[in-house]
């Protein structure tokens, strides 16, 4: 099967985020409820990949990171280091345009309860693989979560007993550099597991790496 950068709207491939999408349209017809689609920069260097749409953030919305607190974080934290600029609106109609970069989910579709099952990703997974073929200056990926980076290590056929993840790690890819954070989710910074300072430390070793 061949995939393409990005999901078609009405994807089959996973029956439960099937069903809970169609449950999210009946519940709220205004919403996106489909997947959400990559958004930013087509010559990008850095591909920061996600988990997965939040219910009342990207699904809602139809622009990854766009509408939750995550969005926040991650959107002020990319313009303090240039892969931004205009200004955050959460939502997608509010100008922000990404330099240099683009974001991505492993997971398209919104999960149940945020939690996609391992089958689910794997049926994703042509979508990442194309993504990043589809980035031709492509030089850094930054995984938001474990997930995440397992996802891009099997997009790049590499055991993850290769590169194990941890938050501040770094793995190369041949010829990418992947960088490992933990996501940047509320119940994450609540509990300080992630403070703006540690994420904002991995940006600056991106921006380093790509300014070498």
């Amino acid at each position: 099967m061949s995939f393409p950068a990005e999901a078609p709207l009405d994807c089959p491939l996973c029956p439960r985020l099937v069903a809970y999408r169609r449950d999210n349209d009946a519940a709220h017809p205004e919403w996106f409820n489909a997947p959400v689609p990559s958004f930013g920069d087509e010559g990008a260097r850095l591909l920061i990949v996600g988990l997965a749409p939040g219910v009342q953030g990207a699904n809602r919305t139809g622009r990854p990171f766009t509408g939750d607190f995550a969005g926040d974080l991650l959107y002020g934290t990319l313009t303090e280091f240039g892969f931004a600029k205009g200004t955050y609106g959460a939502r997608p109609d509010d100008g922000l345009q990404l330099v240099g970069a683009m974001i991505t989910n492993a997971v398209r579709c919104v999960p149940p309860q945020n939690k996609p099952t391992p089958a689910e990703a794997k049926n994703c997974l042509g979508f990442l693989e194309a993504r990043i073929a589809a980035l031709p200056k492509l030089t850094a990926i930054l995984a938001l979560g474990r997930i995440a980076h397992d996802a891009v290590l099997n997009a790049h056929r590499m055991k993850k007993s290769a590169a194990p993840f941890g938050h501040g790690a770094t793995h190369e890819l041949g010829g990418v550099r992947l960088f490992d954070s933990y996501h940047c989710s509320r119940y994450n910074t609540n509990t300080r597991r992630l403070t703006p300072e540690m994420f904002q430390s991995v940006f600056g070793d991106i921006r380093t790496y790509l300014d070498e």
